[in-house]
């Protein structure tokens, strides 16, 4: 008999209005942050209480360290950052935090990576505290955008090697900003190179130009134990560029690891609310990208392990979400 009567399976298959906003607003944002063409590099995302006009829920992903600084203002109450490193020098209050931030971590989503100082071959310098003792005027180029988490790091590794850019600077040297994004082989980097007209890179994602560099007449500097325990002191961790995964390497390199990306929040961040962030991360696992193929790994995202450094403690509530789903003993 017909009838105008919605089926109610048909109903609850179908996506609600919300969630088909929602989602699209994010796949355009996401293209576009992936573009080529487009120079944004963040995202925030607001949720509005239906019925009222209180925006009342903020996301936040960002590779700088305004992403903690709104989480800790109680601006935004969830934010992505990258590295891992750059939490923990929040939570401890060292670096460019003058004192310990409320945040406390929900996840890390793994990424393997260190930092790289190569240098061509040409200037002789063996490791990177050379650069302070032959007071050597490099010519560097450094990622292009200014707040990048990459130039604090920069700034710490430096001063704990005896030297700053501002010192670079004075003895002759140049500082270029230049790219936002890490190397890429025959891009202006290694056609700069290839010119004459730099001596030196830092950056990361490795995997990308380490190889390239080695062609490019490049070495490597490491930096030493004193200073790496210097380093570690501000809640750095140690990396390790090893010849074992890059065989053009005439040897390991030691370095400041840059891995991990690090889901956080504020450390008073009510326990259902997390519970909730907790819940979606696990229910779309199958939908966020990550370096690796297949869903993201949740079992290891709560585990301390290099490909996620986890030196911030995880929320109470987060705790107990992933060990009531079987992801912690």
């Amino acid at each position: 008999m017909p009838t105008d009567a919605a089926d109610p399976q048909q109903i609850r298959s179908k996506p609600r209005a919300d969630t088909i906003r929602s989602i699209a607003m994010l796949q355009i944002a996401a293209s576009l942050a992936a573009s080529g063409t487009e120079r944004r590099r963040q995202a925030k995302v607001y949720l509005r209480e239906q019925g009222t006009a209180d925006w009342s829920l903020c996301l936040f992903a960002s590779s700088t360290n305004e992403g903690v600084e709104a989480v800790a203002s109680g601006q935004a109450h969830v934010a992505m950052i990258n590295p891992s490193a750059a939490l923990t020098l929040a939570y401890r209050g060292t670096g460019v935090f003058r004192a310990p931030q409320p945040v406390r971590a929900i996840a890390v989503i793994p990424s393997a990576d260190q930092c790289v100082f190569a240098v061509k071959k040409s200037t002789g310098l063996t490791c990177a505290e050379d650069i302070a003792s032959r007071r050597f005027p490099l010519r560097m180029s450094l990622r292009g955008q200014a707040d990048h988490c990459l130039h604090l790091m920069l700034d710490d590794i430096c001063a704990a090697a005896g030297f700053s850019l501002a010192n670079v600077a004075a003895w002759g040297g140049e500082v270029r900003r230049e790219s936002l994004s890490p190397p890429w082989p025959g891009d202006m980097k290694f056609q700069a190179l290839a010119k004459g007209e730099l001596d030196a890179i830092f950056d990361e994602g490795i995997g990308r130009w380490l190889d390239a560099a080695i062609g490019a007449d490049m070495t490597f500097l490491p930096l030493s134990e004193p200073t790496v325990k210097k380093l570690e002191a501000q809640g750095y961790r140690r990396g390790l560029i090893s010849r074992s995964r890059h065989p053009l390497l005439p040897h390991d390199i030691l370095t400041v690891d840059f891995s991990g990306w690090p889901i956080f929040v504020h450390a008073e961040l009510p326990d259902a609310l997390v519970w909730s962030i907790c819940a979606a991360l696990e229910e779309k696992k199958d939908l966020i990208p990550w370096e690796s193929e297949g869903p993201l790994p949740i079992e290891r995202m709560c585990r301390d392990s290099p490909s996620t450094p986890l030196d911030v403690p995880l929320h109470p509530a987060a705790e107990r979400y992933w060990r009531q789903a079987g992801y912690l003993p």
